[in-house]
């Protein structure tokens, strides 16, 4: 036996022996659903808590390294919080447990492309026409580079890498631009990939950019935005949700792809009177179905002015995967018809 293998055995023997004498003990204790190993010495008790592998894995979440084992921790945590059952990601059969198998799975280089909101204008040209894009007025890598000088009155500044990163300028005169570029730095920063919130995997890759776009405003009355359901490029329901741009007053309402209204509510009530059928209808179809055909599932989103149909952007994993249904069944018939690369391929 060696030198270090011996002072090891040395040390294990009085540590034994303490024990047997009250003099040393070790012993986990549960306090508040926590775990502690609790060390006493001579009388006097040191306390460790002893973190859990969720909370282990929380620590950890920027690491390069972080293990699919660990990210479906910190999905599962999340999922059961939100959505209210604990998610099977390994033999997912609803709609809200397959988008969570994709976002760990399905690592589709195109998912970037179309995710990236300066990135996808190209893949929208290539698949229809520019025609239905929101003009483009500037793009730059930092904050500082913005010329404030050459931007209109109306426009809006986005980060192409995350949700809700926005501000809606409809007046430059008011505008705090120092507030802006502050904004717009903490967006910028690595951790803010939209990708760490819920490990949405199409963001992850996204070289950070700044866009500025055209404000586009609805001519008369309420903003109405259409979002259609895509699977393998196939639409199968939509919604259109009304004054989508302040939460506190948005109203939804889902339909099929005749345009029947569906008995379905995620998050946000129904309108209080019937929605008509958007001019454009059979155009959103049209474009939905090329825009979404290279992918298990999309979701393909609209807005017009009253005058001109404009698409919004291509999301996959839409509510990150974790809206909660009602009734709950939609959870199960919307995961029928989600049809996952490893089925497909059976």
């Amino acid at each position: 036996m060696n030198t270090n293998k011996k002072k090891v055995s040395e040390i294990y023997m009085l540590l034994e022996t303490f024990k047997k004498e009250k003099i040393f003990s070790i012993k986990n204790e549960y306090s508040n659903n926590k775990k502690y190993k609790v060390i006493t010495v001579l009388g006097i008790k040191i306390k460790k808590r002893i973190k859990t592998e969720l909370e282990k894995a929380e620590q950890r979440r920027y690491a390069s390294d972080l293990t699919i084992k660990e990210k479906k921790l910190i999905i599962e945590n999340q999922f059961e919080k939100y959505v209210g059952y604990k998610p099977d990601i390994e033999n997912p059969k609803t709609f809200n447990e397959k988008l969570q198998w994709l976002k760990l799975y399905n690592e589709d280089p195109l998912l970037t492309k179309c995710s990236d909101k300066y990135l996808v204008r190209e893949y929208v040209k290539e698949k229809i026409t520019e025609e239905y894009l929101v003009p483009l007025l500037g793009v730059w890598d930092k904050p500082e580079d913005i010329d404030f000088d050459m931007l209109p009155d109306k426009f809006v500044l986005k980060v192409n890498w995350g949700s809700g990163q926005n501000i809606i300028v409809k007046d430059k005169s008011k505008l705090d631009i120092q507030e802006a570029l502050q904004k717009l730095r903490k967006w910028m920063e690595p951790h803010s990939n939209h990708y760490y919130a819920g490990f949405e995997w199409c963001y992850k890759n996204i070289q950070p950019k700044i866009i500025a776009e055209e404000y586009i405003e609805q001519q008369n009355g309420p903003v109405y935005d259409y979002k259609f359901f895509c699977f393998n490029g196939n639409p199968q329901i939509m919604y259109i949700a009304v004054d989508s741009f302040d939460y506190s007053i948005m109203c939804i309402n889902y339909y099929d792809i005749n345009f029947n209204k569906l008995d379905l509510i995620k998050h946000y009530p129904n309108t209080e009177n019937p929605l008509e059928k958007p001019v454009y209808w059979d155009n959103m179809i049209e474009i939905s179905k090329k825009l979404s055909k290279d992918f298990p599932f999309a979701r393909v989103d609209f807005f017009d002015t009253g005058k001109k149909l404009f698409v919004g952007e291509i999301t996959f994993y839409p509510g990150n995967g974790m809206d909660k249904f009602e009734p709950a069944e939609w959870d199960y018939k919307l995961g029928e018809m989600l049809k996952l690369p490893v089925e497909t391929s059976k």
